[in-house]
C-alpha cells in the first residue's frame, strides 16, 4: 500500500477554495458540529483499524499454535518429514499473514482514510486492546509489521509503531501456569524418581515408553551425582517444568528447573523414539552451559505449543541468564519478535557507545561486505553490486532463505534479515563508507546524518577458523580440524553441501565449535554429482593445468578439497587421522543414497557421552 504523506485532506482543500470565491461564512455552531462529526468518524475508523490489524495477528498466532500441536503428533507416529515439513511452513507464516492484514485494510477502507495522521489513533486504540491480550508483545511486532508497509520510513519512530514496548509482560502468565511444580520430600533417588514419574505421566504422550522404569531410574541416579551427599534441601525445595514439549528434529524436550533455596538449577530431558515406536529418556542435560547448546543460534527453531510465550522467555532465562530475550524468542520460533527485540537491543547500545562501525576482520569476501561494531557482538552482511556476474541478487537472497527454512544442526549460523536500517553516518568508519561506495552503492542510501541500509543480514560474530588455526598450536589446533570436518559432516546429514568449504567460511564460537557462515553457495546435497577424476589419458593431460575431461554445472570432485584445504602438513594428518572419507566420492554417493532413501542421521545436540546408554552401560542393557 502506497499510502501518500503529508497531503492535506479533501476538507481542507475544500476550505481553501471556498475561501478563495467568498463563500457565505459559516455559522460557529455548525462548524463545530462538522468538527465533532468529522473526529467522530476519525476515531470510529481508527478503532475499526486497529481491530482488523489484531485480528490478523490473532489469526497468525492460533495458526502458529496450531502447528506445534500438530509437531507433537507428527512426533508421535514418528514422521520426521512431516515435522521438517511443519518447521519450513511455519516459517513463512508472519509474513503470509501480514500480507492479508494489509490486504484486508485495504479492501474496507479508503486510501484517504489511512492517512498518517490517523495512525496515532490507531496505536492509542490497539494499545488499549492489549491490556488482557495473553501475546502483546508479538501484537505490537505485528502492528509494526503492517505500519511499516503503510508509512513512509520517516514515521518509524515511537509516536507511530512501536519503537518502544507499549505493554508490559512482566508478571504476565496463563492459567493454568505455564509450568508445573513438583515437591520431592528430600534428595534422593527415591524421592526424584517419584516426582519425576508424575512428571512424565503429566507430559501425556500417546505412544508407549521402551522402559520407563529403567529411564526414571537413570534420572534419579544422574540427579542425585548432581546434588552429592553435600545438598541439603531447604523448604522451598522443587521441580518446576514447563507445561509444553518443545519438538525439533527427531527429539522432545522437557525444561525444568531444581529450585532450593532460591538457587535455580536448569535441566532438560531429550526424549526420542527407537526403531519400534516406542519412546525412551535419552538422558538429562543439566546447567546452563549444557542446556544453552539446546537453543544455540546455530540450530533450528524449536516448534512449542503456548499460550504466553513470554512466560516462556521469563522462565528460559533463569536458566540461561547470558542468553538475550531476543535469541530466545527466536528460538521458539518467534523470530519477528526476536528481530523486534534485537534492534531495540541494538538502540540502546548505540546511545550508549562510541566505537565506529569497521569490516569485519578477516578476508574480504567476493559476494558479502561485512562490517562491525567492536564493542556489540554480530556482524552485519551487505550484497555487493561487484561480484560474479551468476551471482544475482536474487539468487544470493534465495540461498539464505533456503538455510533459514532448513534443519541447521548445529553448524549453520542464523541470520536475521532487515530492510531499510538507518546507521549514524558519524559512527561509519572512512575505510568502510570507501568500501561502500566502491562496492555496495545500490544497497544503501544517506539522509542527512543517517545511512540508510536498504538490505542487510545479520549474525552472531565468530572468529573466521581460518585466523583462528594460526592463532593455535598443537592439540587445540588438532581439535579444531576435527570440529570442522565434523562441521560439514553434519551439515551432510541435513542434505546440506557447502560449497565453498574455505576455512575463511566457518566461524569458532565462543565455546570453541565450528559452524558454518557463507551461504553464496549453498545447495541441498542431492542436487551436487560426486565424481571422482577420470585418469589422465596420457602424460599431456597429467602434466596439463586444465582439466581433461568435461565438469557439468554440479559436479563435485572430493578429492581436490586436499589440494586447497589441506596444504599444510599438520592440518593434512590432523583432518585425515579423523575426516579421510571426506576426500572419497563414494561417501558422498552414499549420503546421497541414504537420504534420497529417506534415512536420516541422528545429529544430537549434546554429546554422546552424556547419553544414559554410554553413562550406565551395564543398566541398559535388558
Amino acid at each position: 500500500m502506497n499510502t501518500p504523506n503529508h497531503l492535506p485532506s479533501s476538507k481542507s482543500t475544500t476550505a481553501a477554495a471556498g475561501a478563495a470565491v467568498n463563500t457565505p461564512a459559516v455559522p460557529p455552531a455548525a462548524t463545530g458540529n462538522a468538527v465533532a462529526q468529522d473526529r467522530r468518524r476519525e476515531q470510529d475508523v481508527s478503532v475499526r483499524v486497529a481491530h482488523s490489524i489484531l485480528a490478523g495477528f490473532d489469526r497468525h498466532y492460533g495458526l502458529f499454535r496450531y502447528n506445534a500441536q500438530q509437531a507433537k503428533r507428527c512426533f508421535e507416529s514418528a514422521n520426521w518429514l512431516g515435522i521438517r515439513k511443519l518447521a519450513r511452513e511455519r516459517i513463512e507464516y508472519y509474513d503470509k499473514r501480514v500480507v492479508e492484514a494489509i490486504a484486508d485494510l485495504e479492501s474496507h477502507f479508503e486510501e484517504e482514510q489511512l492517512q498518517d495522521d490517523i495512525w496515532q489513533a490507531v496505536k492509542r486504540h490497539y494499545i488499549g486492546l492489549l491490556a488482557n491480550h495473553k501475546q502483546p508483545e508479538l501484537a505490537e511486532t505485528f502492528f509494526n509489521s503492517v505500519s511499516t508497509k503503510v508509512l513512509h520510513r520517516t514515521y518509524f519512530h515511537n509516536d507511530f509503531i512501536f519503537v518502544r514496548p507499549g505493554v508490559a509482560t512482566d508478571y504476565l502468565d496463563a492459567k493454568p501456569s505455564s509450568y508445573r511444580v513438583y515437591y520431592p520430600a528430600t534428595c534422593s533417588e527415591v524421592n526424584f524418581k517419584n516426582s519425576l514419574k508424575q512428571l512424565v505421566i503429566d507430559v501425556g504422550f500417546s505412544c508407549p515408553f521402551e522402559d520407563i522404569d529403567r529411564d526414571l531410574g537413570f534420572l534419579a541416579k544422574a540427579l542425585v551425582e548432581v546434588f552429592d551427599e553435600s545438598f541439603q534441601t531447604a523448604g522451598d525445595f522443587q521441580i518446576q517444568v514447563l507445561r509444553g514439549l518443545f519438538f525439533r528434529n527427531k527429539g522432545g524436550y522437557i525444561i525444568g528447573r531444581i529450585i532450593n533455596d532460591s538457587e535455580v538449577t536448569g535441566f532438560a530431558i531429550p526424549v526420542l523414539m527407537n526403531e519400534k515406536g516406542q519412546l525412551f529418556l535419552d538422558t538429562i542435560l543439566v546447567g546452563s552451559e549444557r542446556i544453552e547448546t539446546l537453543f544455540n543460534f546455530s540450530r533450528a527453531y524449536f516448534m512449542i505449543d503456548m499460550e504466553v510465550p513470554s512466560a516462556y522467555v521469563r522462565f528460559l532465562s533463569t536458566l540461561m541468564p547470558a542468553k538475550p530475550d531476543s535469541e530466545l524468542y527466536t528460538m521458539l520460533g518467534l523470530h519477528k519478535q526476536g528481530k523486534t527485540l534485537f534492534y531495540r537491543d541494538l538502540l540502546q547500545h548505540l546511545n550508549h557507545s562510541h566505537d565506529p562501525f569497521n569490516l569485519a576482520p578477516g578476508i574480504k569476501g567476493l559476494v558479502m561486505l561485512v562490517f562491525t561494531l567492536p564493542s556489540f557482538p554480530y556482524v552485519f552482511k551487505v550484497i555487493r553490486d561487484k561480484r560474479r556476474k551468476d551471482m544475482t541478487r536474487e539468487y544470493i537472497q534465495g540461498r539464505y532463505q533456503l538455510v533459514k527454512l532448513h534443519d541447521r544442526v548445529g553448524r549453520m549460523a542464523d541470520t536475521w534479515e532487515y530492510s531499510n536500517v538507518p546507521f549514524p553516518k558519524d559512527r561509519i568508519h572512512p575505510d568502510l563508507m570507501k568500501e561502500l561506495l566502491d562496492t555496495a552503492p545500490s544497497s544503501f542510501e544517506i539522509e542527512g546524518n543517517t545511512l540508510v541500509i536498504k538490505h542487510l543480514y545479520i549474525e552472531r560474530r565468530m572468529i573466521p577458523l581460518n585466523i583462528r588455526i594460526e592463532q593455535v598450536v598443537g592439540d587445540e589446533k588438532t581439535r579444531l580440524m576435527r570440529e570442522y570436518g565434523d562441521a560439514i559432516k553434519q551439515m551432510v546429514a541435513a542434505n546440506i553441501f557447502p560449497g565453498d568449504m574455505l576455512y575463511k567460511n566457518f566461524g569458532v564460537t565462543r565455546t570453541g565449535r565450528v559452524v558454518f557462515y557463507d551461504y553464496d553457495e549453498v545447495q541441498y546435497l542431492t542436487d551436487c554429482n560426486f565424481r571422482k577424476i577420470p585418469e589422465p589419458r596420457t602424460p599431456e593431460d597429467e602434466m596439463s593445468s586444465e582439466p581433461w575431461y568435461n565438469i557439468g554445472p554440479n559436479d563435485v570432485f572430493p578429492e581436490e578439497f586436499a589440494t586447497f584445504l589441506l596444504g599444510k602438513p599438520e592440518l593434512r594428518t590432523a583432518f585425515m587421522a579423523n575426516h579421510p572419507e571426506l576426500l572419497d566420492y563414494q561417501y558422498w554417493q552414499a549420503k546421497q543414497k541414504d537420504i534420497r532413501a529417506g534415512h536420516f542421521d541422528d545429529v544430537f545436540p549434546y554429546s554422546p557421552d552424556l547419553r544414559f546408554s554410554n553413562r550406565y552401560p551395564a543398566l541398559s542393557q535388558p
